[in-house]
């Protein structure tokens, strides 16, 4: 009795499978095994040498997306571009000082002999400014002439620092890799050793005010213009503050997902504290106060919107080497006036915006703090119905960055507020419904 063609065909199809991935060696005599097939295959298995491991991703030539998003798992970004990335991968391993180009070695020659100019300035600049602190004030017109005169010749002394690397490809280049000064090689080409070394420079010092000018305009370019963009969509001036200028670089981000300015943030993304990085473009330590606020505080009762704290610290040190600032990582007893209170909408409320202010509190006086226990006990200070223009306008202190997300109501809002312990939100918002004009009957002449 033959065999139904729908058994045959999948016994079939599996010996054709297994004949085309192994094949069968001749059977030129019988052979007999005391162990099982599937051992043999165990011991073939095993016996075979392991895949080699994938190749080490090098930053300078990693070129394809797949191997870029390898690489930032590990924590290590690309350099440049990916088109460079390519080049290099393809060309001679040339240090870029010594790259064959006639033009670029004397473009290279002349800007040589510019810095050296350069330097000679600086170190003149720096006699004279020796010199005129030795003055009396009496002989320059009083103590604010000598100031004045003081500050002049300093800024001065660093636009000339800015002009003496501001054309060196050496020092573009780096900048674009993300390359700090500490791994600038001590190669008689750049000319860095010698000269800064009798102008009395620290070579670890990370406070290089052509790196501080090159991160500047980089941020001017495209950030700072989007931030001043959520500003102006968003009314943060003058709703908050009559004005604004942001002159340092503010960086948001809950856990792993970085902010960008305006967005909307899950309240159980929220919920942790944020992480900022604040990135100062002049020299020197500072003290700042860190300020997060809500100005969409729904107001039942003045049919209004008012203002909540969600988190204050005041006297955060900040400098342009030390710009990380971990907001669950500052001392509540030094710097903490308020916690952290996790953003929250209400349901059936518009949008609430979240403004985060970097203050300096040395704007007027240097080296200026705050009393954070006369802060505490001020009634000025309560959560509900704060104002940063007041706080501002007290001391007085200078806002230098801020960044702004966005919260609504969403499903994990309920959570949230319990967790957190927040009262009265057993409650929803609902539009009002106008109230409708009184039946007017026409006249039914008309219609005869």
């Amino acid at each position: 009795m033959a065999m139904p063609t729908y058994t045959i065909r999948p016994a079939l199809h599996c010996l054709r499978n297994a004949a085309r991935r192994r094949p069968i060696p001749p059977c030129s005599s019988p052979s007999f095994t005391t162990s099982t097939q599937r051992n043999v295959e165990a011991l073939e298995t095993t016996s075979t040498p392991p895949a080699p491991p994938p190749p080490n991703l090098d930053p300078n030539t990693v070129f394809t997306p797949r191997d870029e998003r390898r690489l930032l798992r590990t924590g290590v970004h690309p350099i440049g571009s990916r088109r460079r990335r390519a080049s290099i991968l393809s060309s001679d391993n040339v240090p870029f000082e010594q790259m064959p180009y006639q033009c670029f070695q004397e473009a290279r020659a002349v800007l040589a002999e510019d810095r050296s100019r350069k330097l000679l300035e600086i170190a003149e600049m720096r006699k004279r400014i020796a010199f005129w602190q030795n003055v009396p004030a009496s002989d320059l017109g009083g103590e604010y002439a000598k100031r004045g005169k003081l500050v002049r010749m300093q800024r001065y002394l660093e636009q000339l620092k800015i002009l003496a690397d501001v054309n060196d490809p050496v020092i573009k280049k780096r900048f674009e890799d993300g390359m700090g000064e500490s791994d600038i090689p001590l190669t008689p080409t750049l000319m860095l050793v010698e000269l800064m070394l009798i102008l009395g420079r620290d070579l670890g010092d990370m406070e290089r005010p052509i790196y501080r000018y090159l991160a500047d305009r980089k941020w001017r370019e495209y950030k700072r213009k989007l931030l001043m963009q959520r500003i102006s969509q968003m009314h943060i001036v003058p709703d908050m503050l009559p004005h604004l200028d942001p002159i340092a670089e503010v960086s948001l981000g809950f856990g792993r997902r970085n902010v960008q300015p305006g967005e909307f943030v899950d309240s159980r993304v929220s919920e942790i504290p944020a992480r900022l990085n604040v990135r100062v473009f002049d020299k020197g330590e500072r003290l700042v106060s860190i300020a997060v606020v809500d100005q969409d505080v729904p107001d039942e009762e003045r049919d209004s919107f008012g203002s909540r704290c969600h988190f204050l610290a005041v006297n955060v040190p900040l400098s342009p080497t030390n710009t990380s600032i971990p907001l669950f990582k500052l001392k509540k007893e030094e710097h903490i006036v308020h916690p952290w209170l996790p953003p929250y909408a209400e349901k059936g409320a518009p949008y609430h915006r979240l403004a985060v202010f970097v203050i300096q509190q040395d704007g007027a006086w240097k080296g200026a703090s705050l009393d954070i226990k006369a802060l505490r006990e001020s009634s000025r200070n309560k959560r509900d119905g704060w104002k940063i223009r007041r706080f501002v306008d007290k001391k007085p202190l200078k806002p230098i960055g801020m960044h702004l997300f966005r919260s609504k109501w969403d499903e994990g809002t309920d959570g949230v507020v319990t967790r957190a312990g927040v009262e009265g939100m057993n409650i929803e918002f609902t539009r009002k419904k106008p109230e409708k004009l009184p039946y007017k009957k026409k006249d039914g002449a008309r219609y005869r």
